[in-house]
Protein backbone atom coordinates (compact mmCIF):
# COMPACT_ATOMS: atom_id res chain seq x y z
CA UNK A 1 0.00 0.00 0.00
CA UNK A 2 2.80 2.42 1.04
CA UNK A 3 6.71 1.89 0.35
CA UNK A 4 9.55 4.53 1.39
CA UNK A 5 12.73 4.05 -0.50
CA UNK A 6 15.73 5.90 1.08
CA UNK A 7 14.17 9.06 2.12
CA UNK A 8 16.16 11.92 3.05
CA UNK A 9 15.38 15.62 4.19
CA UNK A 10 17.85 17.85 5.32
CA UNK A 11 16.86 21.23 6.88
CA UNK A 12 20.17 23.38 6.18
CA UNK A 13 22.73 21.31 6.78
CA UNK A 14 21.00 19.39 9.50
CA UNK A 15 19.09 15.70 8.30
CA UNK A 16 16.00 15.70 10.06
CA UNK A 17 15.46 12.25 7.87
CA UNK A 18 17.88 10.15 6.43
CA UNK A 19 17.52 7.69 4.13
CA UNK A 20 14.26 6.57 5.33
CA UNK A 21 12.87 3.10 4.13
CA UNK A 22 9.66 1.55 5.07
CA UNK A 23 6.57 -1.18 3.63
CA UNK A 24 3.27 -0.62 4.88
CA UNK A 25 0.95 -3.69 3.86
CA UNK A 26 -2.94 -3.20 2.58
CA UNK A 27 -4.80 -3.50 6.14
CA UNK A 28 -1.84 -3.30 8.19
CA UNK A 29 -1.54 -0.60 11.08
CA UNK A 30 1.91 0.79 11.05
CA UNK A 31 3.21 2.76 14.52
CA UNK A 32 5.72 5.02 13.90
CA UNK A 33 7.27 6.33 17.14
CA UNK A 34 10.38 8.12 18.55
CA UNK A 35 11.77 10.70 20.98
CA UNK A 36 11.19 13.97 20.48
CA UNK A 37 13.39 15.34 17.33
CA UNK A 38 13.26 11.42 15.88
CA UNK A 39 11.87 12.62 12.68
CA UNK A 40 8.53 11.65 12.90
CA UNK A 41 6.96 15.06 11.51
CA UNK A 42 9.18 15.46 9.00
CA UNK A 43 8.81 11.35 7.57
CA UNK A 44 4.80 12.22 7.86
CA UNK A 45 4.83 15.43 5.80
CA UNK A 46 7.10 13.77 3.17
CA UNK A 47 4.50 10.97 2.52
CA UNK A 48 1.42 13.78 2.50
CA UNK A 49 2.95 15.73 0.00
CA UNK A 50 3.54 19.41 2.12
CA UNK A 51 7.14 18.57 1.84
CA UNK A 52 9.46 17.51 -0.59
CA UNK A 53 12.56 14.74 -0.37
CA UNK A 54 15.86 16.23 -0.68
CA UNK A 55 16.33 12.40 -2.17
CA UNK A 56 14.43 8.83 -1.74
CA UNK A 57 10.96 7.96 -3.16
CA UNK A 58 7.48 7.17 -1.73
CA UNK A 59 5.14 5.16 -3.47
CA UNK A 60 1.41 4.54 -3.20
CA UNK A 61 -0.09 1.32 -4.48
CA UNK A 62 3.31 0.81 -6.51
CA UNK A 63 2.64 4.30 -8.01
CA UNK A 64 5.16 6.40 -7.33
CA UNK A 65 3.88 9.83 -6.23
CA UNK A 66 7.40 12.10 -5.38
CA UNK A 67 6.13 14.80 -7.84
CA UNK A 68 2.57 14.98 -6.73
CA UNK A 69 1.11 17.62 -4.47
CA UNK A 70 -1.13 16.92 -1.09
CA UNK A 71 -4.15 17.75 -3.12
CA UNK A 72 -3.22 14.83 -6.14
CA UNK A 73 -2.37 12.75 -3.21
CA UNK A 74 -6.14 13.21 -1.31
CA UNK A 75 -7.41 12.33 -4.78
CA UNK A 76 -5.52 8.78 -4.76
CA UNK A 77 -6.82 7.70 -1.58
CA UNK A 78 -4.81 9.32 1.31
CA UNK A 79 -6.24 10.76 3.78
CA UNK A 80 -5.12 12.87 7.03
CA UNK A 81 -5.73 13.71 10.37
CA UNK A 82 -3.37 16.04 11.55
CA UNK A 83 -2.78 17.04 15.10
CA UNK A 84 -4.17 20.49 15.34
CA UNK A 85 -7.01 21.09 15.38
CA UNK A 86 -8.10 22.46 11.82
CA UNK A 87 -11.77 22.58 10.54
CA UNK A 88 -13.33 24.96 9.07
CA UNK A 89 -14.75 27.79 11.17
CA UNK A 90 -17.93 29.40 10.34
CA UNK A 91 -19.09 26.05 9.10
CA UNK A 92 -21.15 23.65 11.32
CA UNK A 93 -20.30 20.43 12.44
CA UNK A 94 -21.86 18.51 9.32
CA UNK A 95 -20.76 20.77 7.06
CA UNK A 96 -17.25 20.42 8.30
CA UNK A 97 -17.26 16.32 7.12
CA UNK A 98 -19.41 17.07 3.88
CA UNK A 99 -16.35 19.08 2.53
CA UNK A 100 -14.53 15.75 2.89
CA UNK A 101 -16.91 14.09 0.46
CA UNK A 102 -16.28 16.48 -2.36
CA UNK A 103 -14.24 14.21 -4.67
CA UNK A 104 -16.92 11.53 -4.19
CA UNK A 105 -19.10 13.62 -6.61
CA UNK A 106 -19.21 14.37 -10.05
CA UNK A 107 -21.84 17.33 -10.64
CA UNK A 108 -19.70 20.82 -11.58
CA UNK A 109 -20.47 24.32 -10.61
CA UNK A 110 -23.69 25.16 -13.37
CA UNK A 111 -25.26 21.94 -11.98
CA UNK A 112 -25.06 22.70 -8.80
CA UNK A 113 -26.18 26.55 -9.22
CA UNK A 114 -28.92 25.48 -11.35
CA UNK A 115 -29.89 22.44 -8.54
CA UNK A 116 -29.76 19.99 -11.66
CA UNK A 117 -30.93 16.43 -10.40
CA UNK A 118 -27.97 14.94 -10.34
CA UNK A 119 -26.12 17.46 -7.85
CA UNK A 120 -29.32 17.20 -5.76
CA UNK A 121 -28.64 13.45 -5.53
CA UNK A 122 -25.36 13.85 -5.19
CA UNK A 123 -25.50 16.21 -2.29
CA UNK A 124 -28.16 14.34 -0.34
CA UNK A 125 -26.16 11.39 -0.53
CA UNK A 126 -23.25 13.25 0.72
CA UNK A 127 -25.52 14.58 3.41
CA UNK A 128 -26.37 11.27 4.64
CA UNK A 129 -22.94 9.52 4.43
CA UNK A 130 -21.59 12.92 6.75
CA UNK A 131 -24.55 12.50 9.12
CA UNK A 132 -23.65 8.52 9.53
CA UNK A 133 -19.95 9.37 10.38
CA UNK A 134 -20.56 11.91 12.41
CA UNK A 135 -22.85 9.20 14.56
CA UNK A 136 -19.79 6.68 13.78
CA UNK A 137 -16.92 8.98 15.40
CA UNK A 138 -19.13 9.74 18.40
CA UNK A 139 -21.01 13.28 17.25
CA UNK A 140 -24.22 12.50 16.56
CA UNK A 141 -26.89 15.13 16.83
CA UNK A 142 -23.66 17.84 16.97
CA UNK A 143 -24.26 18.39 13.02
CA UNK A 144 -25.96 21.54 13.78
CA UNK A 145 -23.41 22.97 16.05
CA UNK A 146 -20.80 25.91 14.89
CA UNK A 147 -17.42 23.09 14.42
CA UNK A 148 -15.69 25.46 16.85
CA UNK A 149 -17.83 25.73 19.23
CA UNK A 150 -16.80 22.05 20.22
CA UNK A 151 -14.30 20.65 22.28
CA UNK A 152 -10.46 19.84 21.55
CA UNK A 153 -11.64 16.36 21.59
CA UNK A 154 -14.62 16.39 19.70
CA UNK A 155 -12.39 18.58 16.92
CA UNK A 156 -10.47 16.02 16.63
CA UNK A 157 -12.98 13.38 16.08
CA UNK A 158 -14.77 15.40 13.48
CA UNK A 159 -11.47 15.79 11.19
CA UNK A 160 -11.61 11.91 11.28
CA UNK A 161 -15.18 12.26 10.10
CA UNK A 162 -13.97 14.46 7.68
CA UNK A 163 -11.29 12.15 6.19
CA UNK A 164 -13.43 8.95 5.96
CA UNK A 165 -15.70 10.89 4.12
CA UNK A 166 -13.42 10.71 1.20
CA UNK A 167 -13.28 7.19 1.51
CA UNK A 168 -9.23 6.81 1.86
CA UNK A 169 -7.43 3.74 1.31
CA UNK A 170 -4.36 4.48 3.45
CA UNK A 171 -5.08 7.44 6.69
CA UNK A 172 -2.40 8.57 8.43
CA UNK A 173 -2.96 10.07 12.15
CA UNK A 174 -0.98 12.74 13.06
CA UNK A 175 -0.32 11.90 16.87
CA UNK A 176 -4.36 12.15 17.01
CA UNK A 177 -4.17 11.25 20.94
CA UNK A 178 -2.22 14.66 21.33
CA UNK A 179 -4.32 16.76 24.07
CA UNK A 180 -7.00 14.44 24.95
CA UNK A 181 -8.28 13.53 28.31
CA UNK A 182 -8.55 9.44 29.24
CA UNK A 183 -11.55 8.75 28.38
CA UNK A 184 -11.05 10.69 24.70
CA UNK A 185 -8.09 8.41 24.23
CA UNK A 186 -9.91 5.21 24.97
CA UNK A 187 -13.02 5.90 22.57
CA UNK A 188 -10.23 7.48 20.07
CA UNK A 189 -8.39 4.22 20.35
CA UNK A 190 -11.23 1.93 20.64
CA UNK A 191 -12.48 3.92 17.06
CA UNK A 192 -8.96 2.85 15.25
CA UNK A 193 -9.22 -0.36 16.66
CA UNK A 194 -12.93 -0.16 14.34
CA UNK A 195 -11.72 1.62 11.42
CA UNK A 196 -8.51 -1.04 11.31
CA UNK A 197 -11.10 -3.99 11.32
CA UNK A 198 -13.01 -2.84 8.64
CA UNK A 199 -9.27 -3.31 6.42
CA UNK A 200 -8.58 -0.06 6.31
CA UNK A 201 -4.91 0.70 5.82
CA UNK A 202 -3.38 2.99 8.96
CA UNK A 203 -0.37 4.92 9.39
CA UNK A 204 -0.13 6.31 12.72
CA UNK A 205 2.41 8.94 14.56
CA UNK A 206 2.29 8.73 17.85
CA UNK A 207 3.82 10.19 20.80
CA UNK A 208 2.12 7.70 22.94
CA UNK A 209 4.15 4.56 23.36
CA UNK A 210 1.15 2.47 25.25
CA UNK A 211 -0.88 3.86 22.27
CA UNK A 212 1.08 2.29 19.65
CA UNK A 213 1.94 -0.53 21.00
CA UNK A 214 -1.67 -1.58 21.84
CA UNK A 215 -2.79 -0.60 18.77
CA UNK A 216 0.04 -1.35 16.16
CA UNK A 217 0.34 -4.83 13.84
CA UNK A 218 4.36 -3.63 13.57
CA UNK A 219 6.25 -0.49 14.49
CA UNK A 220 8.79 1.32 13.11
CA UNK A 221 11.31 3.41 15.21
CA UNK A 222 12.91 6.72 14.72
CA UNK A 223 15.79 8.26 16.62
CA UNK A 224 17.49 11.03 14.96
CA UNK A 225 16.20 10.93 11.57
CA UNK A 226 16.86 7.29 11.21
CA UNK A 227 15.23 4.02 11.47
CA UNK A 228 16.84 2.04 14.21
CA UNK A 229 14.47 -0.44 14.65
CA UNK A 230 11.02 -2.11 13.11
CA UNK A 231 9.13 -5.19 14.21
CA UNK A 232 5.95 -6.24 16.39
CA UNK A 233 4.98 -4.27 19.55
CA UNK A 234 6.87 -7.05 21.51
CA UNK A 235 9.78 -6.96 19.84
CA UNK A 236 10.05 -3.22 19.38
CA UNK A 237 9.74 -3.25 23.02
CA UNK A 238 12.66 -5.87 23.85
CA UNK A 239 14.99 -4.27 21.30
CA UNK A 240 18.24 -2.56 23.33
CA UNK A 241 18.07 0.14 20.55
CA UNK A 242 15.27 1.26 21.32
CA UNK A 243 15.20 1.38 25.04
CA UNK A 244 18.29 3.44 24.38
CA UNK A 245 17.02 6.55 22.77
CA UNK A 246 14.14 6.38 25.05
CA UNK A 247 16.13 6.30 28.35
CA UNK A 248 19.91 7.45 26.93
CA UNK A 249 21.40 4.81 27.50
CA UNK A 250 21.30 0.74 26.25
CA UNK A 251 19.96 -1.62 28.64
CA UNK A 252 22.58 -3.38 29.92
CA UNK A 253 22.69 -7.75 29.16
Amino acid sequence: MLRVEGLSRRFGGVYALENVSLNVEPGELRGIIGPNGAGKSTLFNLITGHLRANSGNVFFRDEAIDSLGAHARAQRGIAVVYQGARIFRGMTVLENVMVGAHRRTRHGFIEAALRSPRSRREDEAVRLLSAALLTLVGLGGLGDRPAESLPLGQQRSLQLARALAAEPTLLLLDEPASGLREAERHHFAELIRSLRASGLTIVLVEHDVPLVTTLSDRITVLDLGRVIAEGTPAEVREDPAVIGAYLGSPRAS
